[in-house]
Formats: structure tokens, C-alpha cells, sequence
């Protein structure tokens, strides 16, 4: 499982699935990247207002409320009556986490720039340095073995855990805050204390393959990450063979999945999704290039709006996925504001593919295996669906 530093917290991991899945991708994963479009603004990004599932965000609301005139903390309250409620996705952020979310959004973050991965081994490899960043002006590179973080050994810990620690609290680790690395390359073992930054990353990537095949990496669905892609299309050779890698990618903004969509779709159902029982639909804009010869990677860390746009793709017949099951994060969560700035996130409905099918626990299942080489299987994929004229 891959994953990357930004939005990690270790405050609050021993919480489980959700939060930890929330700040462990490149951007976000986890409860609210199934934020919906309000059917009255489909061209904005994550909702915000108290909508959902009456009773649950009622008993959420009324516990914070009645903690703050008890005197005591309108959050654990919220905490606990959301732990009560069994949403596996549900979570609560305090102010300044919530406002660390809205950033990821954006596509700023605080941290030093690195993405890791774990080997089967147990050992954490790291797997990109972020050009300008603290990380890559201390010298560290993509291959580095990373051994400790402020002294706490990492082998054999979940990744995501380690990305947290690099991150640090939302609250309590802002830009310029320290962080001891324990680094090896080779033989070469050392330590590096880099400062914290205020960063920004792109989550649409692009190149060019010798076989003139384009891949089109997308890390995640960040405000404008759409829009990035119809570029990098535009600038691809016409009717070009294109490899949309979605592996590793945690979700985002649903709107900007759909964008997405819409670039290789010419219009048609995306996905249908309920609030509350009402149900509601996601189409594609017309336009779009409905015949560039496409494949879609996916694997255990595709999520959530990366797993909408696959489902779309798969169902529509307008691409061949290849990889492993993606992970299974298909429900809706929508926000709720607490007395004391804090915000809890609880899930109000589930997804489902245009075929119909749920993603939630199930995940997509590929058309095809990767095997040991998922860029080379890809190449021989698109060869049998057209060569570019």
C-alpha cells in the first residue's frame, strides 16, 4: 500500500479506518472525499451545510450541544456519539483539522515531500521527493530506505501511520515545525531534521512512453485536477493510446471525478447515488473523446472518487481496466458544523457504477491482472484496441 505525508495526523489513528484514510493519501481519502454535488450546484466541488440521515446527525448535533452547556467538550461529545452510531466512515474534525481538509482540496499542504511506500519486506522505501521541497533540499531521493521518524523505528508499521508521522498534527505541527528522519541508502545509514512547509503538489502528471503510448497519472481529485487532464489529452496525439493510472489514488472532489469522466465520455450516466433515500444522478458533459483507445490502473489504493470514475469507464465499455480489486469506499458523507467550530462527517448514502453496481465493501474488480509489469501489460492491451493513425 502506498501513501503520502501530507494529511496525516497520528493524533487521533488509534480511531480507526477513518480518519487514518483520510489524510493518508496524497490528498484525501476516506469520509468526506464522497462529498456530492448538491443537485442545485453540480458544478461545485465539496458540499458544506448539515444535510443527512435526520436522526443520526441530529443525535451528533444534540450531544455536542448539551456537552457545551455542560461545560465540557462539544467534540469528544460528537466523538463518542458518532462512534456509538456504527458509520464506519464517520468522523469528526476539530476547526483547524477541517480547515487543513479544505486546503487538501486545493492541493496545498503542510509537510516535507515525500511519498512512500512498504515493502513486503516490512521496510518503507521511499517512492518520490517533491521537486523544492524540504525533503529534496536535504538531499534525500526516490529508493531511499526510511528507517525512523523522530526516532521511532518504522519498520513493519502500517504506511499510512508512518505518513502521519511525517505530516504531524494539523494543529500542532504547522509550517516550520522539525522532523527527524532516519534515512539509508545502501550502506549508508544517517539522519536528516528538515522543516516543515507549506507545499503545494500537482495531482495530474503526464508522460510519454517510447511506444508513443501518454500516461495520464492522476494522484488525486483536487480542485482543478479535471481540468489539468483535458489539457494533457489536448496536448496528446490525436486518437493516441492513453494509460489513465488511478493506482494509489484516494479520491477527492466527486465534481472534479466527473470532469474527469467528461473527457473521455460523450456525456451519459457517470454514476447514481442516494441522500437520505432520494436518489440522484452524475452525468458526464458532452464532447468528450469517446474513442482514444484507453486502459485504467487501478489497485488496492484506488478509492472513492477514483473508484466512481473506473466504475464509470468499465461500465460504459470505454475502457479496458487492468490491476487489482480497488478498495471499496463507495458512501456519501456530508458535513455537520458543531457549536465549537468542529465538523463531523457522516455517511448519508452509497454510489453505484451506471450498470448498477455497489462499491462500497466490494470494491471494482479489473477486467484484467497487471501481472509483474502493469505499464507493459497496458501497451499490449492498447496495441489490440488500435494503433494511433
Amino acid at each position: 500500500m502506498s501513501g503520502r505525508d501530507p494529511f496525516c495526523q497520528p493524533r487521533r489513528i488509534h480511531r480507526g479506518a477513518a480518519l487514518t484514510l483520510v489524510f493518508a493519501g496524497v490528498l484525501i481519502a476516506g469520509a468526506a472525499t464522497g462529498s456530492f454535488p448538491e443537485p442545485d450546484s453540480p458544478a461545485r466541488g465539496a458540499v458544506a451545510g448539515p444535510v443527512g440521515p435526520a436522526g443520526r446527525h441530529e443525535a451528533v448535533e444534540r450531544a455536542a450541544a448539551e456537552a457545551m452547556a455542560d461545560g465540557k467538550s462539544p467534540m469528544e461529545a460528537a466523538e463518542r456519539a458518532v462512534s456509538r452510531s456504527g458509520d464506519r466512515w464517520g468522523a469528526v474534525y476539530s476547526e483547524g483539522e477541517y480547515e487543513e481538509f479544505q486546503d487538501a482540496l486545493d492541493g496545498r499542504y503542510t509537510g516535507v515531500g515525500l511519498w512512500a511506500r512498504q515493502e513486503p519486506d516490512g521496510r518503507v522505501e521511499i517512492t518520490r521527493v517533491q521537486p523544492g521541497s524540504p525533503a529534496a533540499d536535504a538531499g534525500i531521493r526516490t529508493g531511499d530506505r526510511l528507517r525512523s521518524v523522530d526516532g521511532g523505528g518504522v519498520d513493519g508499521r502500517p504506511v499510512t501511520e508512518v505518513m502521519a508521522l511525517l505530516r504531524g498534527d494539523a494543529e500542532d505541527a504547522p509550517a516550520g515545525t522539525t522532523v527527524t528522519l532516519g534515512l539509508q541508502r545502501g550502506t549508508r545509514a544517517w539522519s536528516r531534521t528538515l522543516h516543515r512547509a507549506r507545499l503545494s503538489t500537482d495531482s495530474v502528471t503526464v508522460r510519454r512512453l517510447s511506444d508513443g503510448i501518454t500516461v495520464l497519472k492522476i494522484s488525486a481529485f483536487t480542485k482543478g485536477s479535471a481540468e489539468a487532464a483535458r489539457e494533457a489529452l489536448r496536448a496528446a496525439p490525436a486518437d493516441g493510446r492513453t494509460v489513465l493510472d488511478l493506482r494509489g489514488n484516494s479520491g477527492g472532489l466527486v465534481t472534479e471525478a466527473v470532469g474527469t469522466a467528461s473527457a473521455f465520455l460523450d456525456g451519459g450516466l457517470v454514476a447514481t447515488y442516494d441522500v437520505d433515500g432520494d436518489q440522484r444522478a452524475l452525468h458526464a458533459a458532452p464532447g468528450g473523446d469517446a474513442t482514444r483507445p484507453l486502459v485504467v490502473l487501478v489497485d488496492g489504493g484506488t478509492m472513492s472518487a477514483a473508484e466512481l470514475l473506473t466504475g464509470a469507464l468499465q461500465d460504459r465499455g470505454r475502457a479496458v481496466v487492468i490491476g487489482s480489486r480497488t478498495f471499496g469506499k463507495g458512501s456519501v458523507q456530508m458535513p455537520t458544523k458543531l457549536p465549537d467550530g468542529s465538523v463531523a462527517e457522516l455517511t448519508v448514502g452509497h454510489y453505484r457504477t451506471p450498470s448498477g453496481h455497489t462499491v462500497d465493501g466490494r470494491g471494482i474488480t479489473p477486467d484484467l491482472e497487471a501481472g509483474s509489469s502493469p505499464l507493459r501489460r497496458a501497451g499490449t492491451v492498447l496495441a489490440g484496441l488500435g494503433d494511433p493513425s
